[in-house]
């Protein structure tokens, strides 16, 4: 009887270990660097055998720190217009845009979307001082955190812009708008979209 119970853990500890999980069952999260040791923090690549947190950090301070970064860009996606409250429509959308990453790149597709993120996010910004009735732009230093955000955010805007111009698949769009960003690459929108924004608070120091 002992002996079925030492079997018995020995298959738990097998399937319950967190080098077991691969990202949509083909990506490993272990090999995955963050190149910034700032957003190592708040960039979640925790290994999740289900990607979905159910919303049990929404409304809570920084709470989004705790959520996968794959399915922060999977919440993002959803906020578009036809993926509205489809967040199966927006899983399947990244898990073919992170095989396509993959065919186009060889490498892992969370890495690139990682680095992706790391090259797209604005390091600083500009807010507006009111002195009486002027409104004077200022430049400010972004917050990892909004970083971060703001980087997801043009990510997946500028996939859904992309097929306006031409006829290309959402996935495709956001694979290409992913790849070229991790490259830092100006055709890309995210990245197009920071060196504007540099450039406005740049201006206003």
């Amino acid at each position: 009887m002992s002996v079925d119970k030492e079997e018995h853990k020995q298959v738990v500890d097998v399937v319950e270990s967190p080098q077991q999980f691969l990202l949509f069952g083909k990506y490993s999260y272990t090999d995955v660097v963050i190149p910034e040791e700032g957003m190592k923090r708040y960039i979640n690549i925790a290994p999740m055998f289900v990607i979905d947190t159910a919303g049990i950090y929404a409304n809570r301070p920084f709470g989004k720190v705790n959520v996968p970064i794959v399915e922060r860009l999977i919440n993002i996606l959803m906020k578009s217009g036809k993926y509205t409250g489809k967040k199966s429509k927006a899983y399947n959308t990244v898990r073919k845009a992170f095989d396509i990453i993959h065919e186009r790149t060889h490498a892992n597709p969370l890495q690139v979307l990682v680095n992706a993120i790391s090259m797209s996010s604005p390091r600083e910004e500009i807010t507006r001082l009111q002195y009486g009735g002027i409104s004077v732009p200022k430049a400010v230093d972004s917050s990892v955190y909004r970083r971060i955000s703001v980087s997801l955010r043009n990510i997946v805007k500028g996939a859904i812009e992309a097929p306006k111009n031409r006829t290309t698949d959402i996935s495709k769009a956001l694979a290409n708008e992913i790849v070229l960003a991790s490259k830092g690459d100006v055709n890309s929108y995210a990245v197009s979209k920071k060196a504007e924004i540099e450039r406005i608070a740049s201006s206003a120091r």
